[in-house]
């Protein structure tokens, strides 16, 4: 990095001369670091002098001896990751994993091994599965890092020119850096001279117009927004224009970009999808904590048999542990994210598909995704507020002619008369002068030559500097004389424009004398108010029917920008998106109503830096909703990891897709609700398998229990528990595809353990209720009374036609086969699992697992208790899914609807 020479006509340098005069006296610096380094603020509310003082150093710079001193040695890289063993052991050492690999153990141990074999894959892949998404999820500070590996020029007493070329890694604070157009801001700096300097800030902020940047003191720094302190620059950022002298202030990990890089390197926040497995895991093991032991006990004293009351209390954990809800959740979200891939979204951890069914706020950033990302020219007005096209041709005068920073409006201007060549004024202009802009006057001029020799000078810039400096104004060619009392009124157009979220720039003229040559700032005045140019970051077409789509579907937005709040308000109003207040990053700074009541309220947050987002975020979860985040800039990363589903695109910055669990092909807010509708049919087909196996499963161990005290033996042999478990665990694993009731789609989605504790305390009993009718019938029509075989044959078969036939009931709220029907697969795969249970009794392999034919009354009686069953089960299944636990058709979030965040 190079200090170039200054711009030729450019405004005097801000801040103390000397430090942009090589030749000047030099202040010594001290030897020894300050005790405390004072906050960025506090420097920024300090002059120039001050700040330099206040960091223990002069404007000659620090001598490389001071420097070598105040760098600490090399820190362990931040986000170091655990070794891949260590990290893979952590992670089988869950409590459902270890359960599951003690009873795949046992299993072997009593001869079971297949049963051994299938738990033990299941928990391999599940834990597979994890270790290769959070050892991914570890690149993502190594990234952001590598963006800022660059060399800086810094003020050395004692070397050639009183500078050096280091590494920017090398910087303390207290070193005297020199910026020029084009570098990288190497750490954060405090400003301490500067000329026209023009910095872009988009890394962070996600806006793309640059920021002008002063070396004067701002008294009030304490009370703004970091981001929004004129004479601060900050890590990560770059200079578009000018030149610059600062005073580092922080490097590395304490900078605002080393924060952001540390929380990249965290370990993920839990998720609402892991809260909510977790819940349903500790329900199960809690309850065969408590029922496995009671089995065991019973029938170990009932029976005396105390090795076969072993193998059967095993079997029994085995039938009630979750053991394929991993490969449940796993296929369904597998197939999810191929069918959200079609849709041109990209899912990077796949339980982020169930928290975009789950979504009931997304938070995200105005520009590009409610914008396009572009600044065009809107509007062109009188004084007065009327169209004029003249006041365009002005606009195109100055941009065109112009050689100095040539931004994002000039662009817009030059871009929108060379659409409409009408516009472009006639004549042949020759350029004779120029005045460039700088941060003190706010605007810039152009001298023009007209072919008679006439001169024009053309200004255009901030409001406030260019009509102070007007005497008349332009009415359709009439010089209007300005009094003192026109200056409301003339306000009024600019305001108006404001108020619309435009960005407005003024446009004057003066005619100057025939061969007038050489000009100064002195002649930018007495000038004729042409009138204004508004600037605008157009809505995107597709916003207001995706806000209209998410709206319908029970999604709040809410819009976290770097932007002000009046323009962000008009862009909401442009499409659609009701304003239910705004709240500024400085205000939640400085304190007030608490975050929570504020992010319940407010559907803006201007002005808003990276920790406050990931803070309004956390703010929403702690009221009970399930929130997403759509963003791509590197100010998004902590966001994105604090969110239950952080959304980016494509063409985001490599740290914002790193951090994020979906990707966008196209930053589309249509494409996100393609994925949301995805997300809740998923967790649809999810939530039937947790619901339908836990009641299953209840009503099982209720009858076991009964049958342990009632029965002279054991109901069912431990091997045909472990048959009955695996064939049912069959026809389960085709619910991964099955088609979801529309309804169910129509509002956010999450674990509500009440419903599936419903399904085991309702549907439960009630399948226990057909047990019992089944062992009354075996016992005393059957012959099962004095034939123990024919018993567990005939309880065996009916097990497991019911809880295999119940899945076409309970799968969905509707008529089954009427009103709704499964895929063919799983119907398929439930004929297939009824008829290997019919046929087993009568096969040779049905008689090495101890089953004998059954006799025909048995045959006569099954259809009618499977009828009685599904019946009563279509009748009870109503009271299962209870009141829904949120109102959705209020799009807003109010503290009425503040709800038990899920999982907790």
């Amino acid at each position: 990095m190079r200090q170039g020479p200054a711009t030729p006509g450019h405004a005097a340098p801000q801040g103390p001369a000397a430090l942009h005069s090589p030749t000047a006296p030099a202040a010594l610096p001290p030897t020894t670091a300050p005790a405390a380094l004072p906050t960025a603020a506090a420097l920024a509310a300090l002059s120039s002098d001050d700040a330099l003082a206040a960091l223990g150093t002069a404007s000659a710079g620090l001598p490389s001896a001071v420097a070598a001193a105040r760098h600490a040695a090399p820190a362990a890289p931040a986000g170091a990751r655990l070794a891949a063993w260590r990290h893979f052991a952590r992670l089988a050492a869950s409590p459902l994993s270890l359960l599951m690999l003690a009873l795949a153990v046992l299993n072997y141990l009593t001869g079971a091994r297949w049963s051994a074999l299938l738990v033990a894959a299941i928990v391999l892949v599940s834990t597979l599965l994890s270790f290769v998404q959070e050892r991914r999820s570890g690149r993502a500070a190594e990234r952001l890092r590598a963006l800022v590996r660059t060399t800086v020029v810094v003020r050395r007493p004692g070397a050639p020119d009183g500078r050096a070329e280091v590494p920017s890694a090398a910087l303390v604070p207290g070193d005297v850096v020199l910026l020029a157009a084009g570098d990288s801001i190497p750490a954060d700096l405090r400003i301490v001279a500067a000329r026209d300097l023009f910095i872009d800030e988009s890394a962070l902020t996600g806006e793309a117009m640059p920021v002008e940047k002063t070396a004067h003191a701002v008294p009030d720094a304490a009370t703004l927004a970091p981001l929004a302190i004129p004479n601060l620059a900050w890590t990560g950022c770059h200079v578009l224009s000018g030149s610059a002298t600062a005073v580092v202030l922080a490097t590395g990990d304490a900078t605002m970009f080393g924060h952001i890089a540390s929380a990249a390197a965290d370990a993920r926040e839990i998720t609402a999808f892991d809260r909510g497995v977790a819940r349903y895991v500790g329900l199960m093991l809690r309850t065969m904590l408590v029922l496995v032991p009671l089995v065991f006990l019973l029938n170990a004293a009932g029976k005396g048999d105390w090795l076969q009351a072993l193998l059967f209390a095993v079997a029994v954990a085995v039938g009630m542990t979750p053991e394929l809800l991993p490969m449940i959740v796993t296929v369904n979200l597998a197939q999810g994210a191929l069918a959200m891939a079609r849709r041109h979204v990209i899912v990077k951890r796949l339980n982020a598909i169930q928290n975009m069914g789950a979504m009931d706020v997304l938070c995200t950033d105005k520009t590009g995704t409610l914008t396009q990302n572009r600044v065009i020219l809107e509007r062109h007005v009188d004084y007065l507020g009327r169209e004029s096209d003249r006041v365009t041709g002005y606009a195109w005068l100055n941009s065109h002619y112009q050689t100095g920073l040539r931004n994002l409006l000039d662009d817009a201007v030059l871009q929108y008369v060379a659409a409409r060549p009408a516009l472009r004024p006639d004549g042949g202009y020759d350029k004779v002068d120029e005045l460039p802009f700088d941060f003190e006057r706010r605007r810039m001029s152009v001298i023009v030559a007209r072919p008679d020799g006439s001169r024009l000078l053309v200004c255009k810039g901030a409001v406030e500097e260019v009509v102070p400096a007007c005497s008349h104004a332009d009415d359709n060619g009439t010089l209007v004389p300005l009094q003192p009392h026109h200056g409301a009124a003339l306000s009024d157009a600019a305001d108006a424009l404001n108020g619309d979220g435009f960005r407005v720039i003024a446009v004057a003229t003066r005619e100057l004398p025939h061969g007038a040559a050489a000009c100064t700032v002195a002649d930018e005045r007495d000038l004729v108010l042409q009138g204004y140019i508004a600037f605008l970051d157009p809505p995107k077409e597709s916003a207001a029917r995706a806000l209209a789509l998410l709206a319908e579907r029970g999604i709040t937005v809410k819009v976290l920008t770097g932007d002000n709040p009046v323009t962000t308000a008009s862009v909401c109003r442009h499409v659609g998106l009701a304003v239910h207040g705004s709240v500024t990053g400085a205000e939640l700074a400085a304190g007030g109503p608490a975050l929570d009541d504020q992010v319940a309220q407010a559907t803006i947050f201007a002005r808003v830096t990276p920790q406050q987002k990931a803070d309004i975020i956390r703010a929403l979860q702690r009221r009970g909703h399930v929130v997403g985040y759509l963003g791509d800039g590197i100010n998004d990363t902590q966001a994105l990891r604090a969110a239950d589903v952080g959304i980016s695109v494509d063409g985001a910055v490599d740290i914002a897709k790193d951090s994020a669990d979906v990707i966008l092909l196209q930053k589309s807010l249509l494409a996100l609700a393609d994925g949301v509708r995805e997300g809740r049919r998923v967790f649809g087909n999810i939530s039937k398998h947790l619901r339908i196996s836990a009641s299953s499963a209840a009503g099982n161990v209720l009858s076991i229990v009964g049958a342990s005290v009632l029965l002279p033996f054991l109901p069912l042999a431990p091997a045909q528990i472990l048959l009955n478990n695996l064939l049912y665990d069959l026809s389960q694993t085709a619910l991964a595809g099955d088609r979801v009731d529309p309804g169910w789609l129509r509002r956010p989605r999450r674990w509500e353990m009440g419903e599936i504790v419903r399904a085991m305390a309702v549907l439960g009993p009630l399948s226990s209720l057909f047990d019992y009718l089944t062992f009354a019938a075996l016992w005393y029509l059957c012959g099962g009374a004095t034939n123990p075989a024919l018993f567990q044959t005939g309880w065996f078969v009916e097990s497991l036609l019911s809880q295999t036939l119940v899945v076409h009931v309970l799968r969905t709220a509707r008529l089954p086969l009427v009103q709704s029907r499964s895929t063919p697969a799983l119907a398929m795969t439930t004929a297939a699992v009824c008829a290997v249970g019919v046929w087993l009794p009568s096969s040779s392999v049905g008689a090495a697992l101890g089953f004998v034919p059954l006799p025909p009354v048995y045959w006569l009686v099954l259809p009618a208790l499977l009828a009685g069953y599904l019946g009563m089960a279509q009748w009870l299944k109503a009271y299962v899914a209870g009141p829904p636990a949120h109102s959705w058709r209020n799009a807003s979030i109010g503290s009425s609807r503040a709800a038990r965040r899920a999982g907790k």
